[in-house]
């Protein structure tokens, strides 16, 4: 952007912005438009907001009289409409100002929501593939009106004329593009009947192709690349699926789904038929057949007034929709200035709401007219359900009792679970339900494993659907309370061991115990927390900073954290011969080696000393038992 020379203009006058065309071109490349593509959009866009025009200025016009020409045949793409057209007046004030809409002055349309365009910068996304654009217009609002001629160059200049009628007979506007040589990606023949698909296949004005060689136009699928065709192939042949008309509902429902799959690659366990007559939308949701990532958003496919606007819309759905796909069209949401993506406005927010509500309907209906869907849907996408009925009191109501869970009974549904279990134990962790599920089934207990996302939250949740059953969390001395004391004569044979496994544990902050549980082929269950080895963790590092300023910070957020406690199961044979062990080495040894293989059990992360104890205890167990045997 240049200023006029100061010397040319009185100090303290007004001055006027000059715009550098190509580095706003430029600009636009890069920061506003997601590629070169988009030029082809642009022009179909403009080619409806004038057939708009055109059909609020001849309501009572067949609907298939006006419409929209594409030919391109390697040297030039050429766009004509038979729109509302331009005077020279118009030329003057539209396609020579930067950013002016010509909707905006439309003394036909009052209000802006009949266009698709409102920001009056598509005409200079044809310089992303052209240096110059030519137009040749005539207005339809007069009827001996002239033709007009514009073109306008990369350069930033342009020039018009008038012509005689004869150079258009008919009211409309022709734009034509001479490619430049690095751009026939985007302007090849076959490339521009394809881009004319992907854009406009649900455009409600005709759209025909002509690739100048008058062969027979070839069909592709929704939004896909289809061949090149001779004069007259439809870029649209038919209207939107979901505004046809077929002879059975399950008709319907098959053409539905078949749409979903050409346009997503996928066949969808379900199809959802949307509706919003207030904001003008129709379209489908495709329930994913197979289970995604938590949190992972897929977009859709979103079309204003037919013309697609992005395939990447993930605002349009509440986050935890993400087991659907959707594809809609809609009369009333607005284009962002790139009219790659939707504006956050009220309309979008209220929108979002009213698919969400759309998509609890359809789980309601599944839940209560079709279990076998249901439980398919459940299996993909039990986690999105979750999600869901942790912040939806209908949904929770509705599906807690069919959603899966990992209990002590194996993987079941809280229904079931809640059948023989009146108390609910949950972990806070994986790694705690792992420790402790094998132990906890033998001695009756009902435990879920709550450390999986949204489980522990809905566990808790249970008693408002089942107010015969209590929850509680898991703590460690539930679950000592159900493991049986050794008799007194036992305890005390034991306890030069346990002191010695004690010593030697002392360095994981670990107790030592000896029980009797089941199973008897458990030897050993390590007892702890996360919580309490991160309180473990503050302690030891306070201690080692002592006197520091982290020293004391850590030391101010000490708390007297539990030691872990290794039990020793006294029915188990191994641990009955390692408590009678007399030699101190191998007592020390192998009460390590307990630890180590409960550890593992657990499946938490090793620390580091912990698997250097495991290696340790097993190559000494080793290498006694070969001194032993020689």
């Amino acid at each position: 952007m240049t200023l006029p020379d100061a010397a040319a203009t009185p100090a303290g006058a007004d001055r006027t912005f000059q715009v550098d065309l190509r580095g706003l071109v430029d600009l636009l490349s890069h920061h506003l438009y997601s590629s070169p593509r988009v030029y082809l959009r642009e022009l179909l866009q403009n080619a409806v907001d004038a057939l708009t025009a055109r059909r609020g200025l001849e309501p009572g016009a067949p609907a298939d009289v006006f419409g929209i020409r594409l030919y391109a045949d390697g040297s030039v793409v050429r766009v004509e409409d038979d729109g509302v057209g331009l005077t020279e007046a118009d030329v003057h004030t539209f396609l020579a100002t930067i950013g002016r809409s010509s909707k905006r002055a439309d003394r036909i349309a009052e209000q802006r929501g009949d266009f698709i365009g409102q920001f009056g910068i598509g005409l200079l996304s044809c310089f992303l593939v052209a240096d110059e654009i030519h137009v040749l217009s005539r207005s339809a609002r007069t009827p001996d009106a002239r033709a007009v001629e514009w073109r306008g160059r990369g350069d930033g200049s342009y020039t018009v004329r008038t012509l005689p009628a004869s150079a258009r007979p008919r009211p409309g506007t022709t734009v034509t593009l001479t490619p430049r040589a690095d751009t026939g990606e985007w302007t090849r023949p076959a490339q521009v009947h394809a881009l004319a698909r992907h854009f406009g296949s649900l455009l409600r004005h005709p759209v025909t192709f002509d690739d100048g060689t008058g062969g027979a136009g070839g069909a592709g699928g929704p939004g896909g690349a289809a061949g090149t065709g001779g004069p007259g192939a439809s870029v649209n042949p038919e209207p939107a699926p979901w505004a046809r008309t077929y002879p059975t509902p399950g008709a319907r429902s098959r053409a539905l789904a078949a749409y979903g799959e050409g346009v997503f690659g996928f066949k969808p366990l379900d199809t959802i038929e949307l509706d919003l007559p207030a904001v003008g939308l129709k379209g489908i949701a495709c329930v994913l057949p197979e289970a995604v990532p938590a949190g992972r958003r897929h977009g859709h496919r979103v079309h204003v007034k037919g013309m697609l606007l992005s395939e990447r819309a993930e605002e349009i759905l509440p986050e935890w929709a993400f087991f659907v796909r959707c594809v809609v069209d809609a009369e009333s949401l607005r284009p962002t200035a790139s009219r790659e993506a939707l504006y956050e406005d009220d309309t979008l927010a209220a929108v979002r709401d009213a698919l969400a509500e759309r998509l609890r309907a359809w789980i309601a209906r599944a839940a209560a007219s079709d279990p076998d869907l249901l439980a398919r849907f459940l299996q993909a996408h039990h986690l999105a359900v979750k999600s869901l009925a942790v912040h939806d009191d209908e949904i929770l109501r509705m599906l807690l009792p069919w959603l899966p869970f990992e209990t002590t009974d194996g993987h079941t549904t809280l229904d079931e679970f809640a059948r023989t279990h009146r108390t609910v134990l949950v972990t806070s962790s994986v790694e705690e339900f792992r420790q402790v599920a094998a132990i906890a089934s033998a001695a009756g207990l009902g435990v879920v494993n709550g450390g999986y996302t949204y489980d522990r939250e809905l566990v808790h949740r249970l008693p408002e659907i089942r107010s015969e059953v209590s929850v509680a969390d898991l703590d460690p001395a539930t679950l000592t309370a159900h493991l049986d004391p050794v008799d007194r004569e036992t305890e005390l044979a034991a306890t030069a061991y346990l002191a010695r496994a004690r010593d030697a544990l002392a360095v994981f902050d670990c107790d030592v115990a000896l029980r009797t549980f089941q199973p008897a082929s458990a030897p050993a269950l390590l007892v702890d927390s996360r919580e309490a080895r991160h309180e473990r963790t503050r302690s030891q590092l306070a201690r080692e900073q002592e006197g520091g300023l982290w020293g004391d910070i850590l030391g101010a957020l000490r708390q007297e954290a539990p030691r872990a406690q290794l039990i020793l199961n006294q029915l188990n044979p191994l641990v009955r011969t390692a408590v009678a062990i007399d030699e101190p080495e191998l007592a020390r040894t192998s009460a390590e080696a307990l630890y180590g293989q409960a550890a593992l059990l657990s499946r938490r992360p090793l620390r580091p000393a912990e698997s250097s104890l495991i290696n340790r205890s097993f190559l000494d167990l080793l290498a006694h038992a070969l001194r032993k045997d020689s």
